[in-house]
């Protein structure tokens, strides 16, 4: 069967004619088509160009701001390939040259030029956090964030011409006057004020149950000092308050005797009675510069609170002066239980693992023993050490029977003595550590104490203040009598003077 068409060519029109205007028609059509898709391929090669211009000058930057840093960024990915279209042929991609031309002229933009100095990132000195230009505030040369420093009680910001600065922040002056460091009260119609640290609280917290430091007597907050928390951890207030805040008793320790210490004051603490021993040989070594050489060997034993109350009793002291016994000298054979091993910080800051042991101690001689309370910090620990190994030394060189307000300002004395040679050795303790390796004995020692932190310097002034300001009529009085007598003189010359006058 053959193949039709239902449409007719009007007998008017030449066929061929006609068929020929069809072609003509097809093939405008066709260019028409081809134009529009090789404008439309241009436009999107423009666009890409575009694309690696843009990525070219990021690049540049990038290259100086790791210049800056001196961190070199890895090389900048290749542009995108063109994409091709089926049956046009597309322009030819960007060649080397034209690349590393656009590179070239970029980089020539935004590199700054040698003249230009680029100032250095203020960081804060609260939080230690970028400060953005405007927004600081100068502290004695330093920049602040002005949320950084503002007041402790009030939370508002503060001038440095009406401020109090302490180990627990900053404050206005008047919020300062009513401002409860430990529940942090902002209007205290009454408070208290501790002697040396100056910190004011209620005076409820003194029968409340806030813990005491049996160490430095400070109160325990209920939160870290905001403060150092914001500087190490870089949080605006609220966030640190939220996330950090802590109930009391986490800032402390409870030894197994039921004594209440510090974080800080735990953080240099004499556990032990191995712990001990090169302290005991650092006194003695004290005494022997003082040209008090203690000849005799006895035993220095760290104990608990209830074993060093039972020595006392044995020994048959009566202390009738109110002070709070932390050490003590022995005269007579008695059995010691002592810390041979001390605990450890476990979980939920408890201390675990102490371990004790009861031995017997003699002597053939006057003296049979030293005992101290385990858990003191090693300034305290050898500033007691210190003050009954003088009562050792009396007893040893024929000093027995002294009037005992006049023993015992000797013993302070000496103990106030030892603590003033910590002292000054903080001051030389960093050319200590670079002293040869044939540096006397008591090298390692300097090297250590060049290590305190700054509140173990406070430590130490607290210390000195204590046998200072004590009003005790024996130990006060004893120190202040005692301190005036070697004024003009040393502590030796002091006791050969006498001992001549008792002869």
């Amino acid at each position: 069967m053959g193949c039709f068409s239902c449409f007719k060519p009007s007998p008017s029109e030449d066929p061929f004619e006609v068929e020929t205007v069809i072609v003509e028609e097809v093939s405008w059509y066709e260019a028409h088509i081809q134009e529009s898709e090789r404008l439309a391929l241009k436009i999107q090669e423009a666009e890409q160009l575009d694309v690696a211009i843009q990525e070219s000058k990021r690049s540049a930057l990038d290259i100086q701001e790791a210049e800056q840093l001196e961190v070199i960024p890895p090389p900048p990915p290749p542009p995108p390939p063109l994409k091709e279209h089926n049956n046009i042929s597309s322009r030819a991609p960007l060649d080397e040259d034209d690349e590393e031309r656009i590179i070239r002229d970029s980089s020539k933009e935004t590199k700054p030029s040698e003249d230009e100095v680029i100032p250095p990132r203020s960081m804060c000195g609260g939080c230690h956090f970028e400060i953005e230009q405007g927004g600081s505030v100068d502290v004695l040369g330093v920049p602040w964030h002005p949320e950084c420093f503002s007041c402790g009680a009030c939370h508002n910001p503060i001038s440095i011409e009406n401020h109090v600065s302490n180990s627990r922040g900053k404050f206005h002056r008047a919020c300062y006057e009513r401002y409860c460091y430990v529940c942090k009260e902002k209007k205290m119609k009454n408070y208290h004020k501790h002697p040396f640290w100056e910190e004011r609280y209620c005076p409820a917290h003194e029968t409340d149950g806030t813990h005491k430091c049996f160490s430095c007597e400070r109160l325990e907050v209920s939160l870290h000092e905001m403060r150092q928390g914001r500087k190490l951890l870089g949080m605006s207030c609220w966030l640190f308050f939220f996330f950090f805040w802590q109930p009391r008793g986490t800032n402390f320790v409870m030894l197994d005797d039921g004594r209440w210490l510090c974080l800080e004051c735990m953080s240099s603490a004499v556990m032990d009675t191995d712990e001990v021993q090169p302290l005991h040989f650092e006194i003695r070594e004290f005494f022997h510069d003082l040209n008090m050489k203690v000849e005799k060997e006895f035993p220095l034993l760290l104990v608990e609170k209830q074993a060093l109350n039972k020595a006392e009793e044995e020994e048959k002291i009566d202390n009738q002066h109110g002070v709070v016994t932390r050490g003590i000298c022995l005269s007579e054979e008695q059995i010691v239980t002592n810390v041979s091993k001390g605990p450890k910080m476990g979980p939920n800051k408890q201390l675990i693992g102490l371990t004790t042991e009861s031995q017997r101690v003699v002597s053939e001689f006057e003296v049979t023993a030293i005992l101290i309370l385990y858990g003191l910090p090693r300034l305290l620990t050898g500033y007691i050490l210190a003050h009954e190994m003088m009562h050792a030394y009396l007893r040893l060189n024929g000093y027995r029977n002294l009037n005992n307000v006049l023993e015992e300002g000797i013993c302070q004395v000496l103990g106030h003595m030892w603590l003033e040679s910590q002292t000054y050795a903080t001051i030389d303790a960093a050319a200590a550590s670079y002293s040869s390796s044939s540096q006397p004995p008591g090298g390692a020692n300097a090297s250590k104490k060049g290590e305190w932190s700054e509140f173990e310097k406070k430590l130490v002034e607290f210390c000195k203040n204590e046998i200072e300001t004590d009003e005790s009529a024996v130990y006060g009085e004893g120190f202040r009598k005692v301190n005036h007598m070697v004024t003009n003189s040393n502590l030796y010359e002091t006791l050969q003077e006498i001992l001549r006058r008792r002869g």
